[in-house]
């Protein structure tokens, strides 16, 4: 024995750099005069699983089964009687199987009527193995030489056509064995924080969405975000611009003049997961400890935010943002489109307005201008903010649902409150493109009812 057992457990690794190309050994076969009783034996006596049972051509079947780590493979064959194959049937067989536990393995295995040649016994040797330099760094010196004891238990045991074969373990096997069980074990606890760490995640970010909406006496909506992931970037939010405590946050409009102004928020994060999770949130953040201003000088809210977010994001981070003001009385709609998708306005003749970019993008850029719009809303009027998430999702055909099925999903139910006109068209998407949803879905819908 040339090599070290270490060498055994490790060398079925696949190399990933694809140096060599990966080579493992496939299939034994083992001659029997039964196959059905021999294929019994080896899935009902030693727990072995069924591989392949098949027949290629009449009179001729080939079963294969495996040990339950599934290295390698022991193909059953039943030779014709007379044959030279059918002479080798009930042979010692050169093929020796491995456990970490040949005690219990010997006790489990004749509870179940295996026959064995033998009581397990102990064989400790001295041998002697050149180490390679790149198993680990306590062995890096090239060439270096040294005999530890080796230690292991075996038997024999037989099948019903009296094929023998070695059961075996090794000190070393048996460590191996145990510190992969070990690896597995972390892995998945780690895998178990990670899921836990994202429950929590996802819970406190839900809390960043609106918990309720304010009411308005002329408009009608709802918004919703469908995240494709636990957590995700896109975010939506209603500003009541009417709260007390706006003034405590250096807006100058007296309460009386703001009590019936609610602002329109939808951005976009660029990235998805973790990452754009904590972007979206530094967003909220600074928008919602500056929105009092928007009343005073909307340009001047989003400049600062900009601002801020510039300086708190990498360099390849930004946001789409649409921010509107609206006002519950008159109905004037003050919007700012940065960089995002066109909002979509049905009119209530049926013509169909889009409420394209104002500036672009925020976060990119520190010099950064931006401009407003303003609009009316009349009775009857559909308004829709909404992110790429559902327009770009694609079907089988890899063809986007795209704005034009949006548009008419939306003329399809218009008639429908803006809660199940939103639910309306989410399915629809979710109908169009089935898969695995890529990105997040965030709508806002509003509908004018009038005074």
């Amino acid at each position: 024995m040339g090599n070290s057992p270490r060498e055994w457990v490790d060398g079925s690794a696949v190399r990933l750099d694809r140096r060599d190309p990966y080579l493992r050994l496939q299939s034994v076969t083992i001659y029997v005069r039964d196959l059905d009783r021999s294929l019994s034996f080896y899935l009902d006596q030693l727990g072995f699983q069924l591989i392949f049972d098949a027949r290629i051509q009449p009179g001729r079947r080939f079963v294969t089964v495996t040990p339950p780590d599934g290295t390698a493979n022991l193909t059953l064959v039943a030779p014709e009687p007379g044959s030279e194959q059918y002479k080798l049937i009930g042979r010692p067989m050169p093929i020796t199987f491995v456990t970490e536990d040949v005690i219990a393995k010997y006790r489990e295995w004749s509870k179940r009527g295996v026959r064995f040649q033998f009581a397990p016994r102990l064989k400790r040797l001295k041998y002697e193995v050149h180490v390679r330099a790149t198993q680990s760094a306590d062995q890096s010196a090239p060439g270096a030489e040294h005999a530890p004891i080796w230690g292991g238990v075996f038997t024999r045991f037989k099948d019903p056509d009296g094929n023998s074969f070695s059961l075996v373990s090794f000190d070393e096997v048996t460590h191996a064995v145990e510190a992969q069980r070990r690896a597995a074990t972390e892995k998945l606890e780690a895998e178990r924080r990670v899921i836990r760490e994202l429950e929590i995640a996802k819970e406190v970010q839900s809390r960043l969405f609106p918990q309720f909406l304010p009411p308005l006496s002329t408009l009608d909506y709802a918004g919703s975000c469908i995240q494709a992931r636990q957590v995700g970037g896109d975010y939506d939010d209603f500003l009541d611009l009417g709260s007390p405590q706006r003034l405590e946050r250096g807006a100058t409009r007296t309460l009386a003049a703001a009590a019936w102004h609610l602002a329109f928020v939808l951005a976009d994060i660029s990235g998805k997961g973790i990452a754009g999770a904590l972007l979206m949130a530094n967003l909220q953040a600074n928008l919602r400890s500056r929105y009092a201003l928007a009343l005073d000088d909307l340009p001047r809210l989003l400049k600062s935010v900009n601002q801020l977010f510039y300086e708190n994001s990498p360099d390849d981070r930004y946001a789409t943002l649409f921010f509107a003001v609206y006002d519950d009385h008159s109905g004037e709609f003050e919007y700012a489109n940065c960089g995002h998708n066109a909002a979509l306005l049905f009119r209530a003749d049926g013509s169909l307005e889009r409420l394209a970019s104002t500036s672009t993008v925020i976060g990119l850029f520190p010099r950064w201008e931006c401009a407003t719009r303003r609009i009316t809303l009349a009775p009857g009027d559909l308004l829709v903010i909404y992110t790429d998430g559902g327009t770009e999702a694609f079907n089988d055909a890899d063809d986007e649902f795209g704005e034009d099925r949006l548009v008419e999903a939306l003329r399809r139910h218009r008639d429908l409150c803006p809660e199940a006109l939103l639910s309306a068209v989410v399915d629809e998407v979710r109908a169009f493109s089935p898969h695995e949803q890529h990105d997040d879905i965030t709508l806002i819908i509003a509908k004018h009812r009038g005074s």
